[in-house]
């Protein structure tokens, strides 16, 4: 793994834009950056990245299985014992789930380890599937990428492949949301709407505040349509807030991501596995604040609360000492205790974060989030990668 630098196509905005990336600058500032890219070697991708991600997936669903029923392990993770049941008859009826992102620390040398599982409403995922692979093409075909290079991408193929197990013999019909405010998110959901449409679905797009009820207490989009299955890039414990939270279990829609995700889109999860796989080389030492056992971590450690998004409220210390921290709104529902990953990649004074895709849980991609800081915020910046040849 090494990071290499490039020059950057002359034209690179029309070339994103050409292919419907329209986020890849926010707030006046570069988020695709292709300035630089990250090389592998095959060996790392399998050996180091794709099997560790299949392995945390199934350490995931184990721990669904154990604690699934265990109302005292739902209440550490602030889920409310409202919905407790509406998550079992998920998992128990097999609900399907279709993408989640494991953000890995990992700097070519030793295992990758779980920074946390973004399982719920994770982005990235244009750039990632369609954008880098563009980049990679154009660059074998303009020499600045040696011959035969590769890259560890298959998410689109993926993705059509999962919405069509999602579809019915019947006609199937699949609203997908998001809020009005974030064009990130909107040009995300717009792309998985397009693979649905490739899988064969009926696809339409609402905004999440344009949701309501029927009067048989169904959920409807804002042209009053019956929404069967929604794919929802809004998180559960957003949605057990909204004020049809109660009409969830008894909507008779089909939740996408399933309602059972709510267990792993929580950083509690990460003091939940390490507490049922101490020492396993994919994990780090975590545990819930208060729990004291976080006196056996090391002294260079990260407080993350249980419910957050791109790094808010996350903070760094080394003996007590702040060494980088982000706002944020979120930590009213606790907090865990990590220690610092002494793997995260390095190099020209740049932190980099590998963000592992499974679709349908199964690893298919890569992407990589780049700062000068190493916590990884919604500023930091997407930068491509490719497999030597």
């Amino acid at each position: 793994m090494r990071r290499v630098s490039l020059t950057p196509r002359l034209d690179w905005q029309a070339q994103v834009e050409r292919l419907g990336f329209a986020f890849h600058t926010l707030d006046g500032e570069t988020y695709w950056d292709e300035s630089v890219a990250y090389a592998f070697t095959l060996d790392e991708i399998e050996r180091d990245i794709e099997a560790p991600t299949e392995a945390i997936e199934q350490l995931c669903f184990a721990f669904i299985e154990r604690a699934i029923d265990d109302d005292a392990v739902l209440a550490r993770l602030a889920i409310p014992a409202a919905q407790w049941d509406f998550i079992r008859e998920s998992w128990r009826r097999g609900d399907r789930n279709l993408y989640g992102r494991l953000d890995l620390a990992y700097d070519g040398s030793g295992p990758a380890k779980l920074l946390e599982y973004n399982a719920d409403t994770p982005t990235a995922l244009f750039e990632s599937a369609v954008v880098q692979w563009d980049w990679l093409e154009q660059g074998m075909a303009r020499g600045v990428l040696g011959p035969g290079c590769d890259q560890f991408n298959s998410l689109h193929e993926r993705l059509i492949a999962a919405f069509a197990q999602l579809r019915a013999p019947s006609p199937y019909r699949l609203h997908l949301a998001c809020v009005q405010s974030s064009a990130e998110d909107k040009g995300t959901v717009d792309y998985l709407m397009d693979c649905a449409v490739q899988a064969g679905l009926d696809a339409r797009f609402t905004y999440v505040e344009e949701i309501g009820l029927l009067s048989d207490g169904r959920f409807c989009d804002g042209a009053n349509q019956p929404i069967e299955t929604l794919f929802k890039l809004y998180p559960w414990e957003w949605l057990f807030r909204e004020g049809y939270a109660a009409n969830l279990a008894t909507s008779r829609c089909q939740f996408v991501e399933p309602p059972w995700k709510a267990l792993l889109s929580n950083k509690g999860l990460l003091a939940c596995l390490w507490e049922m796989e101490p020492g396993h080389p994919n994990l780090l030492p975590a545990f819930f604040e208060n729990d004291p056992r976080c006196a056996s971590l090391s002294p260079r450690r990260v407080r993350k609360p249980l419910y957050s998004r791109e790094g808010a409220n996350v903070t760094l210390t080394e003996r007590g000492q702040v060494l980088d921290s982000d706002d944020g709104p979120y930590g009213a529902e606790g907090f865990v205790l990590q220690d610092a990953a002494l793997n995260l990649f390095q190099a020209d004074g740049h932190y980099a974060v590998l963000g592992s895709w499974l679709v349908a849980s199964q690893a298919c991609g890569l992407c990589l989030r780049e700062d000068v800081s190493p916590i990884t915020r919604n500023t930091s910046r997407f930068v491509p990668h490719y497999i030597e040849a």
